[in-house]
Formats: structure tokens, sequence, C-alpha cells
């Protein structure tokens, strides 16, 4: 018998990860051998799972709740797989898809199914990513269109800013002495002067 191990994965730190942790729940999989990662799963670049890999041996076995939680990316979903179950050697399980437990159906037949389930459930998890980002830069769009404005506001202006710069326009100072008396970067001031420049 292996070591059972888990995976979790959530896109971002505001997101509940208790529904996985419910569905690993009465696995056997110790609580060291848990890992959970909250970031996207646009890729496989994530310490938690990197570090769950290295640990992986043959005859282990990961529960993952479903096939997104592992990823979302169609090519990478599949080479992580085969890299896992072909070059380690380990057994995965996808709780919410029996089809996709590589313990059972080992013969041609099983094998077969289990790829071809994996295609189709990997394309489906890269799509939603697709669409959700295609999603977010409609609405970005459409809120930048009612004058929504999105980052950090813009510091306001030094009180000596107009001064300071009516004097580094008459030359009775450098770039950078105007800058310094103004509490900015060369390279901030002068983008602010630009900008006063420019036309409504």
């Amino acid at each position: 018998m292996g070591t059972t191990y888990g995976y979790i994965r959530v896109s971002s730190i505001d997101q509940n990860e208790e529904r996985q942790r419910a569905a690993l729940k009465g696995k056997g999989i110790p609580v060291e051998n848990l890992f959970i990662d909250k970031q996207s799963g646009k890729d496989f670049n994530r310490p938690q799972y990197k570090r769950m890999v290295r640990k992986l041996k043959p005859g282990d076995l990961l529960y993952v709740l479903s096939i997104d939680r592992l990823g979302r990316n169609y090519e990478e979903i599949q080479n992580q797989w085969r890299a896992l179950t072909k070059d380690i050697g380990a057994d995965i399980c996808v709780i919410d898809m029996p089809l996709l437990d590589t313990r059972s159906g080992k013969d041609l037949m099983g094998t077969f199914i289990a790829d071809l389930v994996l295609q189709i459930l990997s394309f489906v998890a890269e799509s939603e990513r697709t669409n959700i980002r295609r999603r977010q830069e409609q609405g970005i769009a459409a809120a930048k269109a009612k004058g929504v404005r999105f980052g950090r506001p813009p510091r306001p202006l030094p009180e000596n800013f107009h001064q300071v710069c009516r004097d580094w326009q008459g030359k009775k100072l450098t770039l950078r002495e105007a800058a310094c008396a103004c509490g900015l970067p060369p390279s901030t001031f002068y983008t602010k002067v630009s900008k006063l420049k420019r036309p409504p």
C-alpha cells in the first residue's frame, strides 16, 4: 500500500476551500499529506503542488475533487496526468468523475476511456478559464465606458508644483532640482508637467 495524498486548489485567498476539504474527508489522507494552493489554475507553477509532486512515489494515491482543481490548461493537465501516472507511477482519483480513477480499468479499454474522458474534461476546464477571462475583459471595458476608473487614485500635486514647474520651464531649475523640490522622481515630475500641457 502506498501513501495517500490530497490536493486542493482555489483561485484566490478569498475563496473557501471547505467544499473540497469535505469531499476529501474520510479518504484516509493524513493531515501532512493535504496540499492547498490559493492561486490560478492557468499553469502548474504552484508551490504546494510542486512540493506534493516531489513526495509522490510509485503506488501512492492522489485524490482531487475535480479535474479543474488540478488545473485549467488543456495541454498541461494532460502532461501532468502522464507525469504523475506514467513517469512517477502514482494513481489519481478524481472524486466527482469515477471514470478518472486510475486504480480501476487498467486494461486497454479502461485506459482508452480514461484518456478520452480526461481530454474532454481538460478541454472543458480550459474553455471555462478562457470564458472567465473574456467575461472579465468585457466587464472591465463596460465599466471603463461608464467612467469607472481602475487602479490607485492619482496622488495630488504638491502645493509648490505649479511654481516649481514655472521655475523649471524658465530654466531657473534643472529637471532633477525641480523634481527634488516637489518630492518626486524626475520621470514622474516630467510626466505630470507633460500632462498639464495637454489640452483637456
